[in-house]
C-alpha cells in the first residue's frame, strides 16, 4: 500500500494514447476520488471520466452489475 499511494503515475498516464475509461466511486476510502479520478482523466490523452456517487474502492465486487454494464456499454461506442 506504501507503494502504490507514493508513487507518482503523472508521466506514465501522459503516455497513454488509446481511449481508456476511469472509473471512479466518489465515496472510495482507499484512493480518494478528488486525488486520482479527475486527474487521471484529465492526464490521459484519450481519457474519460465516470464518477459513481457513493460507491465506495471494491465498486467492480459491491456494485458489479452496474459497472459492467457501463463498462460494456462504452466499449460498444469506443
Amino acid at each position: 500500500m506504501v507503494a502504490f499511494s507514493q508513487t507518482d503515475f503523472t508521466e506514465d498516464l501522459k503516455k497513454i494514447t488509446v481511449p481508456t475509461l476511469v472509473m471512479h466511486g466518489d465515496d472510495d476510502q482507499v484512493v480518494p476520488y478528488a486525488d486520482s479520478g479527475p486527474l487521471s482523466a484529465e492526464l490521459l490523452q484519450n481519457g474519460t471520466l465516470k464518477t459513481y456517487p457513493g460507491f465506495p474502492h471494491g465498486m467492480p465486487t459491491t456494485q458489479a452489475e452496474t459497472i459492467n454494464a457501463d463498462l460494456l456499454e462504452w466499449l460498444q461506442s469506443s
